[in-house]
């Protein structure tokens, strides 16, 4: 899943005097090419010794096309995970080069799961090169920023760099992914790589050093092949993997860690739930809240029927400090919940359909990947046209399999549709922008917080294809005479064999259009490339919820929210603050607990009063604003006779808004239709 947008870090740190006295004893790390390094790591004088000369146009440079072809020796990194204090990681890399010349060292740009450009390469400073003792200039890219050119002088057979990469301190700087309690180390963050090879032809020794008392939890395992451990010096010591498998294999880490395996002893390419937490006391979960994990692990595999992967980590951080995150990766997933998700079990619904999406994505993504988005290395643009079976058939399969599994009752997993569908069906962007459009949402690096998100349009390829591929597995249903459904695809397009490197590690099999169809041609005769086509190209009002009403359900409405809008973790409008009170199906407007208008759907009632995102209610008919008398006053103008005012801050401008609607409260929730058979319940049930 795409991260969270966060602000530019303004990156600007000098070398600190015990800078070199630290980066001294990550040298003795006990990497290969890293204990003739003490020397060159001292800090620098500048009449110590003598650059080369800058280059002189990096911008004529041309960047050597990515081939597959080994790159001769291993590359090091070593990450100093211990300042706390300002939440830097010190990175020392070692970089082998074969002989002199110009060598471009690329920063990841185009990252894994996020679908876009979004590495943090302005959080990367201190930037040092060495040849042995002596010091090498490096040039940045004029017309490429990630790109580092760098000339190696006849002789010198290893590169010797480090910097550091700034983590944000705070949640306005970005996701916040280092605490006192928790780590995150995503290793494209902390390393740059030779230009010219696929990132599953160059290998990578890494380590990481972690506070005293930590553990870590990655995809990443020791050279005996076992769960890393730190060592007496802190340092945890991974066995060399190719950069593809290093930048898929994140780590978590922190004091209060738990391990739980979701498969019997022995089991073949086993599953684990790797917990961490702020507090221990975070980490108890009850055997009832296990099973329903364990149950997912079963349920995907009666689902899927294939494993493609040799193990299976959840990287689970349960606090209310460490940026939240949902990340995608073949072996394992990053994911962060808030530190009640096991305390306020029946209250924090919505977190609970985070591991289904996350976990199918090891089939659906990483597995078996769209062609466009498949790319030699990180620096090559993506292409996100299949975004909507990328992100769209997980978003569906993690909500059958969240039901499936037990992690979310039936009522929960049908007051969620409704809320789904029911949004969707009023997105007044669909009368400009259609479906198909929103997947370049990536490679536009959008901003998910937009100022008329319902009028521009977002991912929403993610929740309009559950609704798509719920009209495909109803239809398969209705027309095999309920012997056929949307399984048996999972099975044919997931099920395969998984393709793996020369050195074991799992490689990806792509897929197109025409093979997606042709498989659900192979389940079911049908058109479906018009059936898709037409759901993804057309403009116009109303979300495809024909699937809903074959599954036996239809959209209706109450006066009162569900639990599940109710209680739903971490909802939250643009300006960011948790859980607005909503009004979005009547006045179309979503208020923060101050009274600001965290979101005014366009050309709604509100909207037409002259009501913006970012005012703020002061009063409703002259009493102070309240959330319950904002409902009372819907409520009393369904005949009319009470249009509802609000007393508006604009700035620093006072301001009236009338607003005369008449439908009174309304919250999505979904009907049975008369006589239909209940293809929903059927979908959602255990196998």
């Amino acid at each position: 899943m795409p991260r969270t947008p966060r602000s530019a870090h303004p990156a600007g740190m000098a070398y600190a005097a015990g800078r070199g006295a630290r980066l001294i004893g990550a040298a003795r790390v006990g990497l290969a090419g890293l204990s003739c390094l003490s020397a060159t790591l001292l800090p620098l004088h500048a009449a110590a010794i003598t650059p080369l000369s800058p280059i002189a146009d990096a911008a004529a440079i041309p960047q050597p096309t990515p081939r597959d072809t080994p790159y001769p020796g291993t590359l090091t990194v070593a990450v100093d995970a211990t300042d706390l204090d300002h939440r830097v990681l010190r990175v020392l890399q070692t970089v082998p080069v074969a002989q002199p010349g110009r060598l471009t060292l690329l920063y990841p740009r185009w990252l894994p799961g996020t679908h876009g450009p979004y590495g943090d390469v302005d959080r990367l400073a201190g930037l040092q090169v060495r040849a042995g003792e002596r010091s090498l200039a490096w040039q940045r890219d004029l017309v490429d920023p990630f790109a580092f050119h760098i000339d190696v002088p006849a002789g010198v057979s290893s590169l010797s760099l480090s910097y550091e990469h700034l983590t944000p301190v705070e949640r306005g700087q970005g996701r916040v992914s280092m605490t006192r309690a928790l780590l995150g180390v995503q290793w494209n963050q902390t390393v740059l790589y030779p230009a010219g090879h696929y990132a599953s032809a160059i290998r990578v020794e890494a380590s990481v050093r972690l506070p005293g008392g930590w553990q870590q939890a990655s995809a990443l395992r020791a050279a005996d092949g076992q769960v890393a451990q730190a060592g007496a010096d802190g340092w945890v010591r991974f066995a060399p993997v190719s950069l593809e498998t290093l930048v898929d294999s994140p780590l978590f880490a922190g004091p209060n860690v738990k391990r739980i395996e979701l498969d019997p002893p022995g089991t073949p390419r086993p599953v684990a739930l790797n917990l961490l937490a702020d507090e221990a006391a975070q980490l108890e979960a009850s055997p009832e809240q296990i099973d329903a994990h364990k149950a997912l692990v079963q349920q995907a595999d009666k689902l899927y029927g294939s494993r493609p992967w040799r193990h299976y980590d959840f990287l689970l951080a349960l606090s209310n400090s460490f940026g939240g995150i949902g990340l995608e990766h073949h072996e394992s997933s990053e994911n962060g919940v808030r530190s009640n998700y096991f305390k306020d079990w029946d209250k924090a619904i919505r977190a609970r359909g985070l591991l289904p999406h996350e976990y199918t994505h090891a089939w659906n993504g990483k597995f078996r990947r769209p062609a466009d988005l498949w790319t030699p290395q990180y620096n090559v643009p993506m292409r996100n046209p299949l975004l909507w079976v990328y992100e769209g058939m997980t978003q569906y399969w993690g909500q059958v399999l969240t039901a499936r599994s037990g992690l979310a009752t039936p009522e929960q997993a049908r007051d969620a549709l409704a809320h789904l569908a029911a949004s969707l069906d009023a997105r007044s962007g669909r009368a400009w922008r259609n479906l198909q459009d929103t997947t370049t949402e990536g490679t536009l690096a959008s901003q998910r917080d937009k100022i008329w998100r319902d009028w521009q349009r977002s991912a929403d390829y993610y929740d309009e294809a559950v609704l798509i591929w719920l009209d495909a597995d109803t239809l398969i249903r209705e027309k095999s005479g309920n012997t056929r459904s949307l399984d048996d695809f999972a099975r044919a397009f997931f099920g395969p064999a998984m393709p793996t490197h020369a050195d074991g590690s799992p490689r990806a099999l792509t897929y197109t259009f025409d093979e997606v169809v042709k498989t659900l041609n192979n389940v079911q005769p049908h058109d479906w490339a018009g059936f898709l086509r037409e759901r993804l190209d057309r403009t116009g009002p109303g979300a495809p919820l024909d699937g809903l009403t074959r599954a036996g359900w239809k959209l209706g409405w109450s006066d009162k929210e569900s639990d599940f809008a109710r209680q739903q973790e971490g909802r939250s409008g643009p300006t960011g603050r948790e859980r607005p009170d909503d009004f979005s199906f009547s006045l179309g407007l979503q208020i923060a607990s101050d009274g600001e208008f965290d979101q005014v759907l366009w050309n709604s009632p509100a909207f037409q009063a002259g009501a913006a995102t970012g005012q703020k209610v002061v009063a409703v008919n002259m009493q102070v604003y309240k959330p319950e008398r904002l409902a009372a006053a819907i409520t009393a103008n369904q005949g009319g006779r009470a249009p509802i005012e609000l007393l508006v801050k604009d700035g620093d401008v006072y301001k009236q808004l009338r607003i005369d609607w008449r439908g009174g409260l309304r919250y999505p929730r979904l009907e049975r239709v008369d006589g239909a058979p209940d293809r929903l319940s059927a979908i959602w049930s255990a196998r």
